[in-house]
């Protein structure tokens, strides 16, 4: 009975985590938004980029399974971007960090 009780607990606050976590994403690149004079919408558009990742190597395994090494590719992508440019405005960078984070969780979630 116990550890029913402790699995839907842990289900209910993973159910809740994910929205909140959302509504904290959106609410950040909104504040970050309005710090840029024109196209605030870009903030949103540096962090779609930045959350990309792609496999950078893969190898088949020994056991007949299949072994792929994720890498953020869109954060890097903007980094290059930004730096050729010369457009170093603090809310760029932190919507891309922002979106490097959550490149960090989707590569964890790939390896699981």
């Amino acid at each position: 009975m116990y550890s029913l009780v402790k699995g839907w607990i842990l289900l209910l606050i993973y159910n809740i985590l994910i929205p909140l976590l959302f509504i904290g994403i959106l609410y950040l690149l909104y504040k970050w938004s309005k710090e840029l004079e024109n196209r605030s919408f870009t903030i949103f558009i540096y962090f779609l980029v930045s959350t990309n990742i792609g496999p950078l190597f893969s190898t088949s395994t020994e056991d007949g399974g299949d072994f792929t090494l994720w890498f953020p590719m869109g954060f890097a992508m903007v980094l290059i971007y930004l730096y050729a440019s010369k457009r170093h405005h603090p809310a760029k960078l932190k919507a891309s960090a922002l979106g490097l984070c959550v490149a960090i969780v989707k590569m964890i979630q790939a390896y699981l």
